[in-house]
């Protein structure tokens, strides 16, 4: 099994959503964040002086996936979220190692499904 982690922008969480769902997937956890990275953020005046504003909003999805489902399912995310400009997110994926439905004590991928 796999966590995939993809942090995007706010406007393309609509378009993602309608792709994971077309993957019958039976997991998905959005967060509203805030994060910088190469897009810098913007200027604003606070009473009369000058701040940097670094944290831009951004959305994080969290999902797992069997192992098998990993590549189609970013190759999708990727697609939904590319706008060709500096600040479209990034994609993680990181290894888990077992997983558990607390209702019926299914372990493994029978926990995810």
């Amino acid at each position: 099994m796999k966590k995939i982690e993809a942090f995007i922008r706010p406007e393309k969480l609509e378009d993602i959503k309608a792709v994971l769902k077309s993957q019958n997937l039976n997991g998905l956890s959005i967060s509203q964040i805030m994060g910088c990275g190469n897009q810098k953020g913007w200027k604003e005046y606070v009473r009369g002086s000058e701040v940097d504003v670094n944290f831009l909003p951004k959305i994080k999805i969290e999902l797992v996936v069997e192992t098998n489902q990993v590549e189609a399912i970013i190759e999708k995310i990727a697609l939904a979220a590319k706008t060709g400009e500096v600040g479209d997110g990034k994609i993680f994926i990181s290894d888990i190692t077992d997983a558990l439905r607390i209702r019926t004590n299914e372990r493994g991928v029978d926990a995810i499904k």
